[in-house]
């Protein structure tokens, strides 16, 4: 956005700037918004979306479809991606307000729902959103840092027999992923980062085909497809009420499985300026991606609840649910590993973003914000090393602290998807395209607004059961 001062010139607004902005005099170098020229594709876009959805929860789906059952477990499956797919049209929508081509950009999620909601539901929109992001980091270091214990315990049960427990601490692996992740987290912008997403997606694909492929393999070795139409029974070790709460929790990570709401404006803001429109671009990316993803969550998920049945394992890899080979176990655990490297700044990246335009524009004329110097080929700011690096150490620490924290990353989801995949989304279509109050597309965009709603409450509720259950053995440090 650019405005007068004066003198007949223009100049750019504070809030609008780029910290990469300082350097770009060339009009041929910038953007309609006065930032530098986006370079994004529908391939990069894609797969910022795969490296942000596609995560190492794919694992977890056999366990999901096991409380749900044959039946129910693909269908809510199917039922989501149509629903992910079809919200996250109604946000692409939204990242211009008027003219899809030449309308103001709405750089975050905030911006777009201050755009076209405004009110109270821009703070709440903005708690939500980021409270969310933080805990996926949180979750991301807790998660890496099973996957490289799992490493060792893998070659621990080869070299001394499945008998040996195997126990080593996860504080280490911790505090090593911190440390790679403050060097990464000194790329400046989310457009930057574009390399590591594409690397972190083919290391989903590649652990995801191995827990396939060992899938496969077991349920040939069977010689029997296991699992049942209605899921895991009540019985020794399950009480009725333990499979209900199970079953709302399996809804609800199928439906979160998908989410990736919380950053697609921002994975929208990094596309190359029209044509075609960026809205257009954003939609075929989620398209493809919402329908590889689906392919492969449907394939590992149905998969592995064939080869286990009810005793699926919470996570193929880490879980033992396999013990060799187990060499191509450590593969695949060192590709999650990798994977979430990169999906840690693809969710990061936003929260550096606002807070680092927050303090541009609380402090414009400081210098240790402003001020950048080179090193080789990367620029770096103090600003940006100091807090940054600050994040990170936060994130790992309270990772060490609240290893069980995994199971709040999944209260967190359930409270975040209903507004943010469903009801901003929702409410902003309804809003830009005036659509009549009482129609019937207005009525079916309720509907489906209310039905997720009650998705999430469910899902909420099994979390917080989870959540529960979890203090109850609670250790501080004791990952």
């Amino acid at each position: 956005m650019t405005v007068g001062n004066g003198s007949g010139k223009k100049v750019v607004a504070p809030m609008e700037v780029s910290v990469e902005a300082g350097n770009a005099r060339d009009a041929a170098f910038l953007d309609d918004d006065g930032r530098p020229r986006r370079s994004g594709t529908f391939w990069t876009a894609s797969a910022h979306i795969i490296t942000a959805v596609i995560g190492s929860g794919v694992l977890s789906l056999a366990w999901a479809i096991a409380q749900l059952g044959w039946v129910a477990g693909p269908a809510v499956m199917l039922l989501f991606a149509a629903v992910i797919y079809y919200t996250s049209t109604l946000l692409a929508e939204c990242y211009r307000t008027g003219d899809p081509a030449t309308g103001k950009r709405n750089y975050t999620y905030m911006d777009a729902v201050r755009s076209n909601l405004g009110g109270g539901r821009v703070i709440f929109c903005g708690i939500i959103q980021y409270a969310n992001l933080v805990g996926v980091a949180i979750g991301y270091t807790i998660a890496s840092s099973i996957s490289m214990r799992a490493i060792r315990r893998a070659d621990c049960f080869h070299a001394n027999g499945h008998a040996d427990p195997c126990k080593s601490s996860s504080n280490p692996y911790m505090i090593l992923f911190g440390l790679v992740q403050i060097v990464f987290s000194q790329i400046p912008d989310f457009d930057q980062i574009w390399w590591l997403s594409i690397v972190a997606a083919v290391m989903s694909f590649t652990y995801s085909g191995i827990g396939l492929s060992l899938g496969i393999a077991q349920t040939i070795s069977n010689g029997a497809i296991k699992g049942s139409l209605t899921g895991i029974s009540v019985g020794v070790g399950i009480t009725s009420m333990q499979k209900v709460w199970r079953s709302l929790q399996a809804f609800g990570d199928i439906a979160f499985a998908y989410s990736f709401s919380n950053i697609l404006i921002e994975i929208q803001d990094t596309i190359r300026a029209p044509p075609p429109s960026e809205a257009k671009v954003m939609k075929n990316a989620t398209r493809l991606s919402v329908s590889t993803t689906t392919v492969f969550y449907m394939l590992c998920g149905c998969m592995g609840y064939a080869a286990f049945g009810d005793e699926a394992p919470d996570n193929l890899l880490t879980g033992f649910g396999f013990y060799e080979p187990f060499w191509l176990l450590d593969i695949a655990n060192v590709a999650i590993v990798v994977h979430l490297v990169g999906a840690y700044q693809v969710f990061c990246q936003p929260i550096f973003a606002f807070v680092e335009r927050w303090a541009r524009s609380t402090w414009p004329d400081s210098v240790f914000i402003a001020r950048e110097f080179r090193v080789g080929p990367f620029a770096l700011s103090v600003f940006r090393l100091t807090w940054r690096s600050a994040f990170v150490c936060f994130t790992t620490v309270f990772a060490m602290l609240l290893p069980f924290f995994g199971n709040v990353v999944g209260l967190l989801g359930a409270v975040s998807f209903w507004p943010l995949t469903v009801y901003f989304p929702v409410e902003m279509y309804i809003k830009q395209r005036a659509v009549p109050r009482g129609s019937t597309q207005w009525l079916c965009l309720k509907m489906l607004s209310f039905g997720c709603l009650i998705v999430s409450i469910a899902a909420a509720a099994g979390s917080i059961a989870d959540v529960i259950e979890a203090l109850k053995v609670y250790k501080p440090f004791s990952g």
